[in-house]
């Protein structure tokens, strides 16, 4: 059952109803934020420039602090490296050859204000260097598997052991 505390102010006739439980105590109610807050974000950078790369996240994460965000973690994905052929003009004969390498970084902020969201995304923006893009996005357990990179050998002693202990049941 909750109660509900009316107050009038004679000035302008607008109604302010709280409702709070019977069974707590009105300070719980101070204790929560002042705003909505988002959810886990990930903020994704990736580009072709190394030491570019390197500074706007390190420019992001200097943003995040001095705006006093809660930076959860910050870590970098393995390169992926692409051949990027040219061929000539109606053939198959290639004209260049090109190896690229796209380098990304990740920031991760949690509990961030919704206010402070789009000031600290126009900031990121407008400081975005050209052929870095930036990407936010909820995070997800699919984040975390793409993080860490599985130990082959590892992998090949556990399924070593589980045909050493498949081969003891059958004794």
């Amino acid at each position: 059952m909750l109660r509900q505390i009316t107050h009038r102010f004679l000035a302008t006739g607008n109604v302010v109803r709280h409702f709070s439980s019977m069974y707590e105590p009105d300070y719980l109610e101070k204790l929560r934020p002042k705003y909505p807050l988002h959810n886990t974000l990930n903020f994704t950078i990736k580009g072709y420039d190394y030491p570019i790369l390197e500074s706007y996240q390190r420019f992001v994460h200097n943003v995040a602090d001095k705006m006093d965000l809660d930076i959860a973690e910050c870590w970098a994905q393995p390169p992926q490296k692409r051949n990027v052929q040219k061929f000539k003009p109606a053939s198959a004969v290639i004209e260049s050859e090109y190896k690229l390498t796209t380098y990304e970084r990740n920031v991760q902020i949690a509990n961030l204000q919704a206010p402070l969201y789009p000031t600290f995304l126009r900031v990121l923006q407008a400081a975005l260097p050209e052929g870095v893009t930036l990407t936010v996005s909820e995070h997800s357990s699919d984040v975390d598997d793409g993080r860490y990179v599985p130990d082959r050998e590892l992998l090949e002693l556990r399924q070593k052991l589980d045909e050493m202990s498949g081969l003891r049941e059958k004794k």
